[in-house]
């Protein structure tokens, strides 16, 4: 009987779609959840999955989650204490004897200095890299998605997209690519990928305003684009927890000046599959982009 692979973050934008990716090459797969009642919704859709309850908290959480498995998607939540988490599941990884780690990092984790995000992600890469554990990185950069998770209701009610990027240009990618090559490598030979680090982007770099141009056609009302001044951003998120705060602020600063603009073909040459364009991905989500009725 085949090992399951363990997808922690399995409920979020990336890892339920691991999940489903990894589900359709008929791995078995283990999926992590903070809640099995949070759950509920994975196993209704994929009802040969295994359901795990997965606390970063608590070791003790981490070492059922981990017992009989030989590969791990590695996927921390976005707090203050990822490092700590990641690190701590990789301890009990190495202790219940997994043999592959594919690691959700992002792009530019490797710059120097780099930026908050980055150097987060950097001290996991290294432990993981120190740890004797196996492990390949993913290096994605902002997701398509967060124009639903993040900007949704600011489109679909007023039709505008607020962010303060100016005309800086990002190399977005579909969290179903990122999926796809995830899966990819978690059903490949382990050697194959073992100690690389893959640069994941969308088939170009795109202004907001471009992304507005192709929300606007898919929904078939006008989107617009409103560029928020750095100072009018950081107040209206006053409220956010200063590390939040900081943090998102400086990733912004980071696209705006253009440093998100790379693009590879490591989607395609690791997943066969073109990545999604921004046009694809407009349409696929264009409901989410209409005024509720």
């Amino acid at each position: 009987m085949a090992h399951p692979i363990l997808v922690t973050g399995a409920t979020g934008t990336v890892g339920s779609e691991v999940v489903k990716a990894l589900t359709n090459r008929g791995a078995q797969v283990r999926a992590g959840v903070h809640s099995i009642i949070k759950g509920d919704r994975l196993r209704q859709l994929y009802p040969e999955i295994q359901l795990v309850e997965l606390d970063f908290n608590r070791p003790a959480s981490l070492h059922v989650a981990l017992t009989g498995v030989e590969r791990v998607f590695l996927l921390t939540p976005f707090s203050p204490e990822q490092v700590e988490q990641g690190k701590r599941l990789i301890d009990v990884a190495r202790e219940a004897g997994v043999q592959h780690i594919v690691k959700l990092s992002a792009s530019g984790a490797d710059a120097e200095p780099g930026i908050q995000l980055g150097r987060w992600h950097r001290e996991v890469e290294d432990y993981l890299a120190q740890s004797g554990v196996p492990f390949t990185l993913l290096r994605p950069t902002s997701f398509m998605q967060n124009f639903v998770h993040h900007h949704g209701e600011s489109i679909s009610q007023q039709g505008r997209i607020y962010l303060p990027l100016g005309e800086g240009q990002v190399s977005y990618i579909d969290a179903r690519d990122i999926a796809a090559v995830a899966a990819s490598i978690l059903t490949a030979d382990i050697t194959q990928h073992q100690g690389q680090a893959y640069e994941l982007t969308g088939p170009e770099a795109l202004s907001v305003q471009a992304v507005a141009q192709a929300l606007s056609e898919a929904s078939g009302r006008p989107i617009q684009y409103v560029d928020v001044p750095e100072e009018a951003a950081r107040e209206g998120m006053a409220e956010a927890p200063a590390w939040l705060r900081d943090s998102l602020l400086e990733l912004n600063a980071l696209c705006k000046a253009g440093y998100a603009a790379r693009v590879t073909d490591d989607v395609e040459r690791l997943s066969g599959c073109a990545p999604r364009t921004i046009s694809q991905f407009a349409q696929d989500y264009q409901q989410q982009f209409t005024p509720s009725a």
